[in-house]
């Protein structure tokens, strides 16, 4: 498996040794080059993503989907983005400006401040502290205020009730997805998100696979709550149009409205690639215990299995979204402090009690083999 760290040691040893810079310039340099991989990742990211949604949706529908512009419709997400960024920006009668101007730009910061900590190979993580999934889950949050405060802030009743139904069902939505999160925590027996990726290297060591039916039942849990959690259909109710125009976003256009646009989609792979990394192995290759099998799975790089994994996940929840009908508000919050919430406590005592009882197992076996 191909260790990334050697090519951010080559760029930090090009910089300090060949080009003899100082120690600021050299983290500096560092620093806005990460800078602009993560923008240009989310950038990208972004328009596979939103072209995939219309072509799984058309699938679907038993349509074709966007053929006109470019080859098979590859440019029509291109022109739609040139579309957004020429329309003018416009601030509603009596909204509060500095909330409406702001909200945008908090969604924005908690989408891309969640997708800096997705592990995309083997030393390839931009952020990677010890307290990592609390981070996560933490920063995330922030989006809640953008929602809210987008709704409050464009003085129209369809947003203030879009934000309410937003805020409340994101709020609650975080909790399962929280002790899920624990219960991988409890396994892996750390909270750094490469450290857990490292925990499940070798045969058989996925989570879904060494953790058994707790991890599996933890795993279709936090979809759900993922799912719910970026307002995604059959959760979308906040953005219902039926019933409120467009909801929170529906006084914002021009790259207002874009990033709301954008945030949802990346929002969608962050789930998807925060439910890789800790229940399917993140970058670790599928290795069986065959030793040719197993090295022919090593020799693919860690960024393909990332990517491929992340987006069989995406896939599945793009196929719940077009599959079942919008939930009501009250089903969806039902769902959630029903069902959900006591699952998910449920699966949290099983993964403690099974961990306590194979390490109880252990070492009466160790006791036992041991010589008096």
């Amino acid at each position: 498996m191909f260790d990334f760290r050697i090519v951010t040691t080559w760029f930090d040893e090009l910089l300090r040794v060949t080009c003899g810079l100082s120690n600021f310039w050299t983290v500096l340099i560092e620093c806005v080059a990460v800078g602009l991989a993560i923008l240009l990742a989310y950038a990208l990211l972004a328009i596979v993503l939103i072209f995939m949604e219309r072509k799984v949706c058309a699938y679907f529908q038993c349509r074709i989907g966007p053929v006109r512009v470019g080859w098979w419709g590859t440019l029509q997400v291109f022109a739609d983005v040139l579309k957004m960024l020429i329309k003018e920006i416009f601030a509603v009668d009596k909204a509060d400006k500095l909330l409406y101007y702001l909200a945008p730009f908090l969604v924005i910061i908690a989408s891309v401040g969640t997708f800096s900590f997705l592990p995309w190979n083997k030393g390839a993580h931009i952020l990677d502290f010890n307290v990592g999934i609390f981070l996560v889950t933490a920063i995330s949050s922030i989006g809640v205020i953008g929602v809210f405060i987008a709704g409050w802030g464009s003085n129209n009743k369809y947003s203030v009730l879009s934000a309410m139904r937003g805020a409340v069902q994101m709020i609650s939505y975080e909790l399962s997805l929280g002790i899920c999160l624990i219960s991988a925590v409890i396994l892996t027996g750390t909270m750094q998100i490469s450290g857990i990726v490292e925990a499940q290297t070798g045969p058989l060591q996925w989570l879904i696979v060494q953790g058994h039916v707790p991890a599996t039942l933890a795993f279709l849990v936090f979809c759900v709550a993922g799912n719910a959690e970026a307002n995604r259909g059959p959760f979308d109710l906040a953005e219902a149009e039926s019933e409120l125009t467009a909801g929170y976003h529906t006084e914002y256009s021009g790259m207002g409205f874009g990033f709301y646009y954008l945030a949802e989609y990346l929002n969608l792979f962050v789930v998807a690639g925060i439910a890789t990394t800790v229940f399917l192995g993140g970058w670790a290759p599928l290795n069986i215990g065959l030793d040719g099998f197993d090295a022919i799975m090593n020799y693919i790089p860690g960024l393909v299995w990332f990517l491929g994994k992340t987006f069989a996940v995406v896939f599945l929840l793009m196929w719940i979204k077009w599959t079942f009908p919008r939930l009501r508000i009250d089903q969806i919050l039902k769902l959630e402090w029903k069902y959900l919430m006591p699952l998910s406590l449920v699966i949290l005592v099983l993964m403690t009690v099974l961990l306590y009882l194979f390490f109880s197992l252990a070492m009466i076996i160790l006791c036992l083999s041991s010589p008096l």
